[in-house]
């Protein structure tokens, strides 16, 4: 039995698209709106749960109303040969009158009961002249979260998703991997540059030893010389006294 054609608008409708570079998390966001007269359960799923922060991934949209979701991409190596192969699909399900449990909702849903919506993700790398605004636009779209859209949601559906302090600390989490990965790159840089400071020392000391040496091996030969020299002159001036 074919499932029934999603009640739920999406906008965009086909593609998430991701505008780099990506050295730092990128944010796109996907409207979500609910233009029935029932309460609907939706999910937000993908098929590189790893490389993307999805908030909220789930929850519940009032009739009549709409919700933004942020979906973080997580920075990485971007390679222009390499096409995007990354899905996400929002699932969705009319919820009952009476529900109390949105997670039992999900778990006696009946398969021609559930919707889904497929998008898939485009990389887009700037020109180079463009980078640098394009870096400062992607932060100050992670930083505006608390502004989104779903500020503008009632109560009871602002209830349903993640509050803003926990947007926050994942943001913040993000930030601070980024500077202990920072942190320890200098760290290694550092320490090579003692390796190499040490290992010059050590050459100046070897060379220095070697001179010391040099040096006091022509003394010895000089004692030895002039202890000859005396015994030499002795032995003559003895034979004259005799």
């Amino acid at each position: 039995m074919a499932r029934p054609e999603q009640v739920l608008l999406l906008e965009p409708p086909h593609e998430l698209k991701f505008r780099g570079p990506f050295s730092d998390v990128v944010t796109t966001n996907l409207k979500l709106s609910n233009p029935t007269d029932r309460n609907v359960c939706f999910k937000v799923k993908t098929t590189a749960p790893r490389r993307y922060c999805v908030r909220p991934n789930s929850g519940i949209i009032d009739a009549g109303t709409s919700i933004s979701v942020s979906v973080m991409l997580q920075p990485f190596d971007y390679d222009p040969n390499e096409k995007s192969k990354h899905k996400f699909m929002v699932q969705s399900v009319l919820a009952p009158p009476d529900m109390t449990d949105m997670e039992g909702v999900w778990k006696e849903a009946k398969p021609d009961e559930l919707m889904d919506s497929k998008l898939r993700c485009v990389f887009d790398m700037p020109v180079e002249n463009e980078k640098t605004h394009d870096m400062e636009s992607n932060k100050m779209m992670s930083s505006s979260l608390l502004k989104s859209e779903s500020s503008t949601l009632p109560l009871k559906s602002m209830s349903s998703t993640l509050d803003d302090g926990e947007v926050k600390k994942i943001m913040e989490e993000c930030k601070r991997l980024q500077m202990e990965a920072q942190r320890l790159r200098e760290e290694n840089k550092q320490i090579r540059e003692d390796d190499g400071l040490r290992m010059r020392k050590s050459n100046v000391l070897s060379q220095h030893s070697s001179i010391g040496m040099k040096k006091d091996e022509g003394l010895s030969a000089r004692a030895m010389a002039l202890i000859v020299l005396f015994f030499v002159v002795g032995v003559i001036v003895g034979k004259l006294v005799l």
